[in-house]
């Protein structure tokens, strides 16, 4: 139970400018459609501060908790007070999980009214990717691979259909040279990731600029309703702030980038412009010297959909993949813990771990299933068969998911802070996850991680985690007891 009243800084990317506008959104398009979860609703403006007050109730509609969330001094600050004794310290979590929800929501509409620019020192500007979701052909060889061996499972269906009907003779060694290829692109994986890659990162040249215009929020009825110049011209002002002011200072000032964006007639002085760097080298290279391994290959994707990702066969064939979302939405320490988890991948061998499993699926469906029930290859039942093995292999495939965190959270030692940042990665996830029906989907769904509200939970209540001896074991009972419970 929970009786002590929980105040925090809420983290927000937006500049204060924009806290008007955020409060309203919190308002208008998250408490205010909620009413069977939000009562007594009200939102006050001075000339100093913005106060939103409203009450928690729980499913039977009581009120539970009093969330105060108050803008001042250039920051946001939440106050959550339970209104009884028996308020439970999960409702506490979901009532503060609901304003970083409502929080992100927003930032995701405001990212239309700004432009990010982002170079690595040397190297040629590419441009803003800021919706594209992650490249389908890397998208295969990341973290566990598991979406690489599905594509592969996939493919032994046809090659079972054309060898045996125009090859009989090749068909019983045809699957073996097929698990050989999969086994070469698994090996060379480092590789191809990092010919996918934007920008690589290297000791010599570690760092990633950034600068980022918010559009003058006075200029803007509503987020949707935005005037952005053309790319032509967001990569004129580019190429010159990187010519005339990286090049010459070796980092980005504001004031000589507002001097250029007035050239192009943008008016800079009621936004905000921000600019910051990142040595990616040593992000990496701190969580590298934390498991003992070399530093892996880097490379820098620039898309504003943030994630990391490690591939590789072993520690010492490793890469490691990160947006420039995940460097602007995540601060240093987060980072630094979502590092860990991708190393964590790595040390676990998570990929060869998987290869084995599929491979061994595959030759018992050609060499034992086909042999003695041929029948099934022919009807219904194998798609019935072809689903329960996919979910069987997305489920086991969270076990190493869950480890991952668990050994960042002994190797960084920031269990809490890791889970600030799968809050904010996760954070629609997280919504949908409030339903009982989509939590077990998640469990039982095609993908290799468990619900974001699990691995929260999980991180918030890990007080020790050196003292775990065996994480994949503790990690396969969690999961099995997490999936229990959502039944």
């Amino acid at each position: 139970m929970a009786s002590a009243i929980v105040n925090y800084q809420v983290d927000t990317e937006v500049p204060p400018s924009y806290f008007p506008k955020l409060f309203d959104f919190v308002y208008a398009h998250y408490l205010a459609p909620q009413r069977q979860r939000f009562s007594e609703i009200s939102k006050e403006t001075s000339e100093s501060s913005i106060r939103l007050s409203y009450k928690v109730l729980d499913s039977q509609g009581k009120e539970t908790l009093h969330v105060e969330i108050v803008s001042s001094d250039g920051g946001i600050h939440a106050t959550l007070s339970p209104l009884g004794i028996d308020v439970s310290s999960m409702a506490v979590e979901e009532a503060r999980q609901d304003i970083i929800i409502a929080t992100k929501m927003f930032e995701e509409k405001a990212r239309k009214a700004t432009w990010y620019f982002a170079w690595r020192e040397g190297e040629e500007i590419v441009p803003e990717k800021v919706r594209e979701k992650e490249k389908s052909f890397r998208r295969l060889f990341l973290e566990t691979q598991i979406l690489f061996f599905v594509v592969f499972i996939v493919l032994g269906m046809g090659l079972f259909v054309v060898v045996y009907t125009f090859y009989p003779e090749w068909f019983w060694i045809a699957p073996l040279a097929l698990i050989l290829v999969q086994f070469v692109f698994v090996f060379y994986s480092n590789r191809i990731i990092a010919r996918t890659g934007d920008w690589t990162i290297t000791e010599k040249n570690p760092i990633i600029h950034f600068l980022e215009y918010h559009l003058p929020v006075a200029a803007l009825k509503t987020l949707d309703d935005l005037k952005q110049v053309s790319p032509g011209q967001l990569a004129a002002i580019k190429k010159e702030v990187y010519e005339e002011i990286l090049t010459k200072r070796g980092e980005i000032d504001c004031n000589e980038a507002d001097k250029v964006f007035t050239k192009y007639n943008v008016s800079c002085r009621e936004g905000v412009l921000s600019a910051k760097k990142v040595n990616v080298y040593a992000l990496v290279k701190k969580v590298a010297d934390r498991f003992g391994y070399k530093v892996p290959k880097i490379v820098v994707s620039n898309t504003m959909v943030p994630n990391a990702a490690a591939s590789g066969p072993s520690p010492s064939r490793g890469i490691v993949l990160i947006t420039t979302g995940a460097l602007v939405q995540l601060d240093e320490a987060e980072m630094i813990s979502v590092l860990g988890h991708e190393f964590g991948h790595l040390k676990g061998r998570d990929p060869l771990i998987l290869y084995g499993l599929t491979s061994a699926e595959f030759l018992f469906r050609f060499y034992v299933l086909f042999v003695f029930f041929p029948f099934i290859f022919v009807s219904f039942l194998f798609f019935v068969y072809f689903w329960a093995v996919m979910t069987v292999i997305f489920f086991i495939a969270k076990f190493f998911e869950a480890r991952a965190d668990l050994t960042s959270a002994i190797m960084m030692g920031q269990p809490k802070v890791m889970a600030r940042a799968l809050e904010k990665i996760g954070f629609q996830r997280l919504l949908f996850e409030r339903t009982p029906s989509f939590r077990l989907q998640e469990w039982l769904g095609l993908d290799s991680h468990p619900p974001i509200y699990w691995r929260v939970a999980r991180l918030e209540k890990l007080e020790d985690p050196v003292k775990v001896k065996h994480p994949l074991i503790q990690s396969i009972r969690e999961v099995f007891r997490g999936f229990a419970d959502s039944l």
